[in-house]
C-alpha cells in the first residue's frame, strides 16, 4: 500500500479535507495523520519523511529538505499540495527528482468567481445603493448601474484564475482580449479570446489582472497606463499587488473616473489613506478572492485524485505541475 504522510496540522486538515475524502485517504493509503497536540514543523517533518512515498501538503508546511525527497534519498516521489504556489515548498534542486502536483487550478476557480462577483458588484454599484438605503435613500437618480453584456473585458496574464474567469463570463456576451506574451495564436483561439498587446489591453472597459510575481510583471500596470483606462473603466486586481501601481490606481478612483476591486495590496494589511474609507468606487477585501469554503474543503481530493490516477496509469492530470514552467506561473 502507498505511504502517504499529511504534512499538515489537525486544523489545516479539517479546513482542505472534507469527510469523504479522509475515508478515502484512510482506505487507499498506508496514511499517516498528525496529531492535534503536534506542532509541525522542520524537525517534525524530517522524522516523519523517510520512508513515505508520496506528502501531501498546505498552507503552513515549512519547505520540503531537498536531502529527503526522491527515491535516491528514500522519501517520497510525490508531493500533492493542497494549496497554491510551490515555489517557496519544493527546493530547485528537487525539481527533477519529484512529481509534482498543486491544487492552483481548483483555487483558481475560486478566483474566477470572485472576480465575476466583483465585477458585477461594481457595474451595479451595489455598494453605493447599500449606503444609500442604510441612510434613509431609496430610488434615485443620481447614480444608475450598468451590464455585463455588451463589454469588452481586458485580461492581462492568460493564467489559470484569468481562464476560469474567462469561462465564468461566456453567458455574458461579452468580448474579451487579452495580454499574455507567452499565448499563442492557436490558444488564443482555443480560448475564444483575441490576443492583443497591452496599449490594447488596457483600452477596454474593463481590465482584469491575473499575472505571478516575477521580475517580468513587476510594475507592469503603468501609472500611464491606468491613465488610458476609458472613463468609467473597471479594474480588479486579484493577483499580485506588485503589478500594478496601486497608488495611482486609487487616485484615479478618488476623482470618480474609475472603479477598482483590489483584493491584494504593497503591504498586508494595507496602509490605507483616510481618504480612501468614503471612497464609494473602491471594492476592497483582504486577499481572499481564492478563499471559500467549499473551494477549502475540496483542495485535498482534487490533487489527490491525480496523484491516484498517475501512480495507477501514468498520467499527469491537470494538478500536475510542470518544472519547465515554474518561472512563468504563481
Amino acid at each position: 500500500m502507498t505511504r502517504l504522510l499529511m504534512a499538515l496540522t489537525a486544523s489545516r486538515a479539517a479546513d482542505v479535507c472534507d469527510p469523504e475524502t479522509r475515508s478515502m485517504i484512510n482506505s487507499r493509503f498506508d496514511a499517516q495523520w498528525l496529531d492535534d497536540h503536534e506542532q509541525l514543523d522542520q524537525a517534525l517533518l524530517r522524522e516523519r519523511l523517510a520512508g513515505q512515498d508520496v506528502v501531501l501538503t498546505s498552507w503552513g508546511t515549512p519547505p520540503l529538505p531537498a536531502d529527503l525527497l526522491g527515491a535516491g534519498n528514500g522519501g517520497p516521489t510525490v508531493v500533492a499540495h493542497a494549496a497554491g504556489t510551490i515555489k517557496n515548498l519544493v527546493p530547485a534542486e528537487s525539481l527533477d527528482k519529484i512529481s509534482i502536483f498543486s491544487a492552483a487550478p481548483r483555487i483558481a476557480w475560486s478566483v474566477g468567481e470572485y472576480c465575476l462577483t466583483a465585477l458585477l458588484t461594481l457595474l451595479r454599484r451595489l455598494p453605493e445603493y447599500d449606503d444609500w438605503v442604510r441612510h434613509g435613500g431609496w430610488k434615485t437618480d443620481s447614480f444608475r448601474g450598468r451590464e455585463l453584456r455588451g463589454l469588452t473585458v481586458g485580461i492581462v496574464g492568460a493564467s489559470s484564475t484569468a481562464r476560469a474567469f474567462i469561462e465564468l463570463l461566456r453567458p455574458f456576451g461579452v468580448e474579451i482580449w487579452v495580454y499574455d506574451p507567452y499565448l499563442s495564436a492557436e490558444q488564443a483561439a482555443q480560448l475564444g479570446v483575441r490576443s492583443v498587446s497591452l496599449e490594447q489591453v488596457v483600452g477596454c472597459s474593463v481590465l482584469s489582472v491575473h499575472v505571478p510575481a516575477t521580475p517580468a510583471t513587476e510594475g507592469l500596470i503603468t501609472a500611464d497606463l491606468i491613465s488610458r483606462i476609458p472613463d468609467g473603466g473597471i479594474v480588479i486586481n486579484s493577483s499580485r499587488a506588485a503589478a500594478v501601481d496601486t497608488a495611482a490606481l486609487i487616485n484615479e478612483t478618488a476623482t470618480g473616473r474609475l472603479q477598482a476591486a483590489l483584493d491584494v495590496y504593497p503591504s498586508e494589511p494595507p496602509e490605507l489613506p483616510e481618504s480612501v474609507l468614503g471612497n464609494g468606487n473602491l471594492l476592497l477585501t483582504p486577499h481572499i478572492a481564492g478563499d471559500s469554503v467549499d473551494g477549502h474543503r475540496a483542495l485535498v481530493r482534487y490533487v489527490l485524485d491525480d496523484v491516484i490516477d498517475f501512480l495507477e496509469h501514468d498520467r499527469r492530470g491537470p494538478s500536475w505541475v510542470d518544472p519547465a514552467k515554474l518561472s512563468i506561473t504563481a
